[in-house]
């Protein structure tokens, strides 16, 4: 019977541990992706600003500042990090970022937490290598540049009026595609419809503007799928 007891009591203390985990710990437990990123201090401006672009751009996203790369908390050093997010946002992304921080205290130190919203006003940009302001998206842990065909699609997007598209033998050719593959690349497009860059460009983001296309990445490279 004691050993009965000692049974119970040693799960009702894993259940007390458990219970009093916090929740920032439970977030790097995920490990890095699409909607989480770590950064050990925030050295670079320019460089966050890509991230809440691409964060804002895509499924919105949260920064974990004062924890490493493998997970670990380092904790931030001083105040100075938040100033530097907020840099990031009011001097190195058009339009800015929105953005909420928190300080929470874990394992005796301090992260602070960058949560940015996906947003519908899309795009939001940042400067480039070459300063050079661009559109990024997220992918999971990584920001890569929006193509030209996402960025005709937010275009079209916002306009109010609706999108005419005459069912044309191109957009035939790229749905009867899509009935038997899972997704498709501009390139492949332009060769199966006979059409070039241009007008491929053209039809997919409308076709995506319409809800009936969305893009996915595959290799690191932005693809088109049919929405079920």
């Amino acid at each position: 019977m004691p050993k009965f007891i000692n049974y119970f009591n040693f799960v009702h203390q894993i259940f007390d541990s458990v219970k009093k985990r916090h929740p920032i710990e439970e977030l790097i437990e995920q490990g890095e992706h699409q909607q989480l990123d770590f950064k050990f201090e925030v050295s670079d401006s320019k460089k966050i600003a890509r991230t809440l672009s691409a964060f804002a751009n895509t499924d919105g996203g949260r920064l974990l500042i004062g924890v490493k790369d493998n997970g670990n908390i380092a904790g931030v050093r001083s105040e100075e990090e938040y100033y530097m997010i907020e840099a990031a946002s009011k001097m190195y992304t058009r339009p800015e970022v929105p953005f909420t921080a928190t300080r929470w205290e874990v394992q005796g130190k301090s992260v602070l937490e960058i949560y940015v919203a996906p947003s519908p006003d899309k795009p939001y940009t940042a400067p480039d290598k070459d300063d050079k302001y661009k559109a990024y998206i997220r992918v999971l842990d990584e920001n890569i540049l929006a193509n030209e065909i996402l960025l005709l699609y937010w275009k079209k997007k916002h306009k109010q009026e609706g999108i005419l598209l005459k069912i044309s033998k191109p957009v035939e050719k790229l749905l009867n595609y899509l009935d038997t593959h899972t997704y498709i690349n501009i390139h492949q497009f332009c060769r199966i419809a006979h059409i070039n860059y241009y007008i491929a460009r053209n039809i997919i983001s409308d076709l995506m503007a319409m809800g009936t296309l969305r893009y996915s990445v595959v290799d690191k490279r932005i693809v088109y799928c049919r929405i079920a």
